[in-house]
């Protein structure tokens, strides 16, 4: 049988999910070149220089709707290249989510002929999937394409629904399938729990950043990761809550938890997931571009910057000041717990 050549076992840690980058055309309709390369390159070293434990992209942010086959091939070429120097082996996960499962494979083929490791997939949203479909889905793709491994995109908002926990059962006995962007609702809970139980172990199931401290101290090495879009923010604050978790310092743990809480109670995203949905590509762009961690550019049509409630943009600014003063602490804190140590 043809396997991956990374497991769930290999997964631990922050798995970053950047933009990708925009030229100052990106927001034109003529243009059909828009992806800015270089800092696509750069962005990448940053986030693997700095300590990322894998990288996924193409997403919703990263704006798998609106991207050119074209640019999308360019991009993904230029994210491969820039992390095979690095590490051939790292865990990268490159999106590839279509509207039916042909274009998915064909685009599946694509990265695995250039070298990627994994792919980010979720499914096909046209018309809302039952749990049976679900699973065939998964199935196709990676008889299809078996020597890529898969983490699936879990968002319910973009594909019209939860994963039913009979779906991540089916999942877990796929060797391709190794993690889960879990969304949930940025829950843990009963779902959660019960998705958890029926993987057994077979696929990290990562929640976001702002809940892995309590799904961390339920589950302990049943959850040794997250996923975060908000380490392109810079990415101190989610790479210390690693730092601290794996170690089982709960207390410090506590601590940065309740901070990252902190900083995201200003963005729409923790208070009104649906209108968050609404404007998910313009605010993430946003909050990068106010950052500095990265430069974002524009975002593509038909999702213009210009459409942004002025009220979402004042709200993004301050999650992004919070996150600000977050990473001086972070900082801070560091230096404080080093010269204890010397």
């Amino acid at each position: 049988m043809t396997l991956p050549r990374i497991s769930a076992q290999d997964l631990k840690g922050v798995m970053a999910y950047p933009p990708t980058p925009a030229k100052d055309n990106g927001g034109d309709l003529s243009a059909r070149d828009t992806v800015d390369l270089d800092e696509t390159e750069r962005m990448i070293r940053s986030l693997l220089h700095d300590g990322a434990d894998s990288i996924a992209t193409n997403g919703t942010l990263g704006e798998m709707g609106t991207l050119t086959l074209d640019e999308w091939k360019a991009f993904a070429s230029a994210v491969v290249e820039t992390v095979r120097a690095f590490n051939p082996d790292f865990p990268l996960f490159i999106g590839a989510t279509t509207l039916n499962t042909r274009d998915t494979i064909d685009r599946m083929r694509f990265l695995r002929d250039i070298g990627a490791v994994g792919v980010l997939l979720g499914r096909p949203m046209w018309s809302e999937m039952t749990a049976k479909t679900m699973i065939r889905f998964y199935q196709d793709v990676a008889a299809a394409v078996p020597e890529l491994a898969i983490c699936v995109y879990d968002n319910t908002a973009a594909f019209r629904g939860v994963i039913p926990t009979e779906v991540y059962a089916a999942l877990a006995d796929i060797p391709q399938v190794v993690a889960v962007k879990y969304a949930g609702g940025a829950a843990i809970g009963f779902r959660y729990h019960n998705d958890l139980q029926a993987v057994q172990g077979k696929i990290r199931l990562f929640p976001i950043e702002c809940i892995w401290f309590f799904a961390y101290s339920l589950y302990g090495d049943q959850v040794p990761g997250c996923w975060s879009t908000t380490a392109t923010c810079g990415p101190e604050p989610v790479f210390y809550l690693r730092d601290v978790l794996l170690a089982n310092d709960f207390e410090e743990g506590r601590w940065i938890a309740e901070r990252i809480l902190w900083a995201h109670e200003p963005f729409i995203v923790s208070r009104d997931f649906p209108e968050f949905a609404r404007y998910n590509i313009q605010l993430e762009r946003l909050r990068y571009e106010a950052a500095g961690y990265m430069k974002p550019g524009p975002s593509r049509p038909p999702y213009y910057m210009d459409l942004l409630p002025q009220d979402h943009v004042s709200s993004t600014l301050e999650h992004v000041r919070r996150w600000q003063v977050l990473r001086q602490e972070v900082r801070d804190r560091l230096a404080a717990r080093s010269a204890v140590v010397q």
